[in-house]
């Protein structure tokens, strides 16, 4: 499997990436462990969890996920995983954290907390990539900055990243590591997809300058680019038909994610695919990957049955004419997801 080094960093990883925020709800720990075990015979060596999951977030279930992969990390050489988590954002702003009765922030006290938690979850004396998972804009970048350098400094973090980050959040962040001697982000992951190519209008020029590494979530658009949806279907046991379910917060998501916009651009995508010769999911994958700016590319599986066609990307560089088919849907169907 290709690799590509996180930013400006040591750190050298799959470009594909193993999520695990469905482990515990969506995947039990049997299953978690068969799809963790394949990702690692195929190749797979980077991990990505964190302290808030499982999804959808649950005070009760809050840890759980780091809790499974700490116990299947025993099982592999600590020096084969490239292990990345992340601490909570702010519980005042858009999302209440799971975690620490949501009174969370990115201040030294919450990060110190987080990480010493993660990494006795994680079984691990270190993680290589910590990220923040939202930001908080109201608060100094000095101060978070020190605190997640001062975790670099203490060995007990390779490389930082953050996560869901604005251009501006971005820019500000490293221009505060550079004044002050910090460690700075080499990651930023945010949603990127067929149907969500935002990142390329500001952020991706950001990363390119910056030498930042990309390292996208949801390449399959929260299985939505699967065609699992299409027709109106709501499959049983499906995140997004929970979600629509369940009302609030989590039935907005949902929207974004399925809509008359994005279940149009999907059916086209998909018809691309079949012309390429390849799954729908390998044709979003593989695209995901074929940027300029992305390191590794998030992917998450709830069954073994559904890794096949995510591993197939690995090898597939689409074609100029593909790349242009694709761009043409983009550009007739602009922001499917708002």
């Amino acid at each position: 499997m290709k690799t590509n080094r996180l930013g400006r960093s040591a750190v050298v990883v799959s470009d594909i990436c193993m999520g695990t925020m469905t482990f515990g709800t969506g995947a039990d720990e049997k299953t978690a462990f068969e799809i963790l075990d394949r990702s690692y015979d195929a190749g797979i060596d980077f991990y990505d969890t964190a302290e808030n999951y499982p999804v959808p977030p649950d005070s009760k279930l809050a840890g759980l996920t780091e809790d499974i992969v700490g116990r299947w990390m025993k099982t592999k050489s600590r020096d084969s995983l490239i292990i990345a988590t992340k601490v909570s954002g702010p519980s005042h702003g858009w999302l209440k954290a799971a975690v620490r009765d949501g009174k969370t922030a990115l201040d030294r006290h919450n990060i110190i907390k987080a990480i010493e938690t993660s990494l006795r979850r994680l079984q691990t004396d270190y993680v290589d990539l910590y990220q923040t998972h939202w930001p908080d804009h109201g608060l100094a970048y000095d101060e978070v900055m020190a605190a997640l350098d001062e975790l670099v400094q203490s060995g007990k973090v390779r490389v930082l990243g953050c996560s869901n980050e604005t251009t501006w959040g971005l820019t500000k962040s490293l221009m505060v590591s550079e004044m002050h001697g910090y460690a700075r982000y080499e990651t930023i992951q945010n949603n990127f997809s067929l149907n969500n190519r935002r990142f390329e209008d500001e952020l991706a020029q950001a990363c390119r300058q910056e030498n930042v590494s990309l390292i996208p979530y949801s390449p399959l658009a929260g299985g939505v680019l699967s065609g699992k949806y299409l027709d109106k279907q709501r499959p049983e046991g499906a995140r997004f038909s929970k979600y629509l379910s369940m009302g609030g917060r989590q039935a907005a998501m949902a929207g974004r994610f399925i809509n008359d916009k994005t279940l149009a651009s999907t059916a086209r995508f998909m018809e691309i695919a079949q012309r390429a010769g390849l799954a729908p999911v390998t044709l979003a994958t593989a695209w995901s990957k074929q940027h300029d700016f992305v390191a590794s590319t998030i992917v998450g599986a709830t069954r073994v049955d559904q890794l096949d066609d995510i591993f197939a990307a690995a090898e597939v560089v689409l074609s100029a004419e593909v790349m242009a088919e694709i761009d043409k849907v983009t550009t007739e169907i602009r922001y499917p997801m708002g």
